[in-house]
């Protein structure tokens, strides 16, 4: 990851950017401009081209769409970091679809929302064998779509670690017979924690999914009838269904 990333803070409420740049540290993150309208945003992206922009959909003269659309049309390429109020699976469609690498529904803590930053730009550092044809940003849009549409919050840690191993498993499908010797103990090491912390957290992240009751759109997403409300997949099953289905759509 470089040195210092580049930031431009959207938002009509002032009190919420003050509250980001509050948490944000100063030694990985260099805030470059910060904007209470898309007009205005629009002229920073293009004027100071950032690594993020964290944004709000809720913006006078120019909404986020209308600024990510101009942005997709100028062929103006960054990390567009969605943090709204906007929670309908229409906007989360749509803002993903326009190049949004994550969405954040307010309120959210700014201190998960840096991580995640954090997180996109470590993701982009990995040299994963078997991934030369899939774009990595594509590779986390596709990860983040998945988990948007089965119902896998991205405040909990199971979310993180869930998506870590989803990475190896694509790298590395074998990796997937070892989850207990390998891919727990790789995860954990990367993350600071134990094997068994790592395990815990992805169970939950499932359960959560399953307790939510969106088991037509897990099935949708993996094209068949996998599963019942009463019937919940392994760590591992959850795991080799996604990577399998990237694999797949993605030519890997």
């Amino acid at each position: 990851m470089k040195n210092t990333i580049n930031v431009i803070v959207a938002d009509e409420n002032k009190e919420t950017i003050d509250e980001f740049l509050q948490n944000l540290p100063k030694e990985k993150f260099n805030v470059v401009a910060v904007a209470t309208d898309g007009a205005t945003l629009l002229q920073q992206i293009r004027e100071h081209n950032p690594d993020v922009v964290v944004m709000d959909l809720v913006l006078p003269q120019l909404d986020g769409f209308a600024v990510m659309e101009k942005l997709y049309k100028e062929n103006i390429k960054t990390n567009i970091i969605i943090h709204t109020g906007l929670s309908l699976n229409g906007f989360v469609n749509k803002a993903m679809k326009l190049g949004a690498k994550y969405y954040a529904i307010k309120p959210f803590s700014a201190k998960v929302l840096i991580e995640r930053i954090e997180d996109i730009y470590e993701s982009a550092d990995l040299d994963i064998a078997n991934t030369s044809n899939m774009n990595m940003n594509k590779m986390e849009e596709k990860i983040t779509n998945i988990f948007i549409t089965v119902g896998i919050p991205a405040h909990i840690k199971g979310y993180q670690f869930l998506r870590e191993a989803i990475k190896l498993a694509i790298a590395n499908p074998e990796i997937i017979n070892s989850i207990t010797k390998k891919l727990y103990p790789t995860i954990a090491e990367k993350y600071s924690t134990s094997a068994s912390k790592v395990e815990r957290a992805i169970r939950h992240a499932i359960e959560v999914a399953w307790n939510r009751g969106k088991i037509e759109n897990i099935n949708n997403v993996f094209g068949l009838k996998v599963y019942s409300s009463n019937e919940k997949p392994t760590n591992g099953e959850f795991i080799a269904l996604v990577a399998d289905k990237m694999l797949i759509e993605g030519a890997c």
